[in-house]
C-alpha cells in the first residue's frame, strides 16, 4: 500500500515504521508509547538546511517541541542549534551536545537563575521579550563581569491564521516588544554597558499553512531593522523564528523548501546571518502514538472507543480541539461508526478525537494516532498518577527505546512524608 504519512506506510496489511513494523513495536514495548522515526527528522532537516543555499545561516531547534535529549541530538548532529524556553531546556541541549554558541534562549519568564545558567555557559544571545528582561540580564552580567549577547524579539502584528492559543505575533499577545515601541527599547539596549544587541527577531505563531503571514513579517522587521543599523550597523543577525505547519489530516502546508525561500527572496541581499527556530516541521510528522483499545461503548446518543492512552499522554485534542488522524496497525475492513475515540483519565475532556465517522475499532486493536512527534510527550503530565509512557526511536531499521516507561514508585520516587505522617509502627487490625 501507499504511503500514509511521510516515513509510514502498510506493508502486508501491517502500519510500518521505516520498515519497522509498529505491531511488533506494541507487542515488545507495551501500550500506550511513543514511536519516532529518525529519518524523516533528518530529511526535514536536511531540505530546510539545503533550500537556505549560500545564506549564512542557522537552525536552531525549538525543543518545546520535542524535548527527549535523543531527538534533540538527532538534530544537533546534523548541524542544528536549540532554541530554548527554561534551564530545563538549556540543559537537554547540553546534554545532548548542542554547542552553547548555537543556542539561543527565548520566553517571556525567565528567571534569575536560568539567566545566570545561560551566561555561564555562553549561549549564543537572549531573545529579549521586555524592558525589565533587558534589565534584569544587563545587571546579572555585570555579576559575572560579562557582556551577554541578547536580540530584540519584535510583536510585528502579523495575523498568522491559526488557533488564537498558538498565535503569538498579534497585539494582545504576551510576546515580543510592540513594533511601535520596539525602537525606544533598542535604543535603550545601546546605552547599558553588559549587554551587546546582536540582532533582532520575532515569532508569529503555530502550525501556520501559508507562507504569506512570514513574508508580511520578514518585510515588516527588515524595515525596522533598517532603522536600527543606522544606530549600530553591526546587527548581525535577524532571528524570523518557526511555527510552520505540518499536515495532520487534510492541510496543505508549504513545503520546508518554499518556506525557506519566501525568506531567501527578502533576505539574500543583506549581510546578516538568518537564524530560524522550526520544531513542530522538523519532528511533528516523525511520529507516532500507538495505544490500544480498551472497549466499545455505547450510549444513548453517542459511541465511544476507549484507549488506553488518554488527555495526560496526548493534550492537545483536548486543550486545542486539535485533528489527528488515526489509523488500525493491523489493516482490516471495519465498518464505519460515528464515535468519539476517549481515553481513561476522569475527565469528559478526555478526547482524542470529537465525534467523526471511524472505523468501528475492536477491543485489543492496537492504533497509530498520526503526527505527534511534537507537543505530545513533551506537553504530557501525570493527571490521574498516570505513569510516563515509553518514547521509542526507529534507526537504520532497528527501534530503541529513549525513555522507559515509568512504573509505579517511579510517581512518588521524589515525595517526602513530613514526620508527623511516617509510620511509626505497624497498623493493627
Amino acid at each position: 500500500m501507499a504511503a500514509i504519512f511521510q516515513g509510514f506506510r502498510y506493508r502486508d496489511h501491517v502500519l510500518h515504521a521505516d520498515h519497522v513494523s509498529l505491531a511488533k513495536i506494541a507487542e515488545e514495548v507495551g501500550t500506550p508509547c511513543y514511536v519516532y522515526v529518525s529519518d524523516v527528522i533528518t530529511q526535514n532537516y536536511s531540505e530546510l538546511t539545503k533550500s537556505l543555499g549560500s545564506i549564512p545561516h542557522l537552525i536552531c531547534y525549538a525543543v518545546k517541541a520535542n524535548s527527549n535529549v535523543s531527538i534533540i541530538k538527532t538534530l544537533a548532529q546534523q548541524g542544528a542549534g536549540a532554541d530554548i524556553v527554561s534551564g530545563g531546556e538549556l540543559y537537554r541541549a547540553l546534554e545532548a551536545e548542542v554547542p552553547p554558541e548555537k543556542i539561543v534562549f527565548s520566553g517571556v519568564g525567565k528567571t534569575r537563575e536560568e539567566i545566570d545558567f545561560a551566561i555561564r555557559k555562553k549561549i549564543l544571545c537572549f531573545n529579549i521579550e521586555s524592558e525589565q528582561e533587558l534589565l534584569q540580564i544587563d545587571l546579572v552580567a555585570k555579576s559575572h563581569r560579562k557582556v551577554a549577547n541578547v536580540s530584540i524579539r519584535i510583536n510585528p502584528d502579523v495575523d498568522p491564521k491559526t488557533h488564537p492559543y498558538i498565535a503569538t505575533g498579534l497585539k494582545k499577545s504576551k510576546f515580543g516588544i510592540p513594533y511601535k515601541k520596539a525602537l525606544d527599547l533598542i535604543k535603550q539596549s545601546l546605552r547599558l554597558k553588559n549587554v551587546n544587541l546582536m540582532g533582532l527577531g520575532c515569532h508569529i505563531g503555530s502550525q501556520i499553512t501559508s507562507v504569506s503571514p512570514f513574508v508580511d513579517a520578514t518585510k515588516r522587521m527588515l524595515k525596522l531593522l533598517d532603522q536600527v543599523q543606522k544606530l549600530k550597523p553591526e546587527i548581525t543577525h535577524l532571528d524570523l523564528g518557526g511555527g510552520l505547519g505540518i499536515m495532520y489530516s487534510k492541510e496543505h502546508p508549504p513545503s520546508l523548501a518554499s518556506w525557506a525561500q519566501s525568506f531567501s527572496k527578502e533576505i539574500e541581499d543583506r549581510k546578516l546571518t538568518l537564524i530560524l527556530e522550526p520544531g513542530r516541521s522538523l519532528v511533528g510528522n516523525a511520529g507516532v502514538l500507538l495505544t490500544r483499545v480498551l472497549y466499545g461503548k455505547r450510549g444513548e446518543s453517542s459511541n465511544f472507543v476507549v484507549v488506553d492512552s488518554g488527555m495526560n499522554d496526548l493534550i492537545r485534542p483536548a486543550l486545542y480541539g486539535a485533528y489527528h488522524t488515526i489509523l488500525p496497525v493491523h489493516y482490516r475492513k471495519y465498518k464505519k461508526i460515528k464515535a468519539s475515540v476517549v481515553g481513561p483519565c476522569c475527565e469528559s475532556g478526555d478526547i482524542l478525537t470529537k465525534p467523526r465517522r471511524i472505523q468501528n475499532f475492536q477491543p485489543n486493536d492496537v492504533l497509530a494516532i498520526m503526527s505527534c512527534g511534537a507537543y505530545g510527550a513533551s506537553m504530557s503530565s501525570h493527571y490521574n498518577s498516570r505513569a510516563k509512557i515509553a518514547e521509542v526511536l526507529i534507526h537504520d531499521g532497528k527501534h530503541f527505546i529513549i525513555r522507559e516507561r515509568e512504573t509505579y514508585e517511579d510517581l512518588i520516587q521524589k515525595e517526602k512524608l513530613p514526620p508527623f505522617l511516617r509510620r511509626t509502627q505497624a497498623l493493627t487490625a
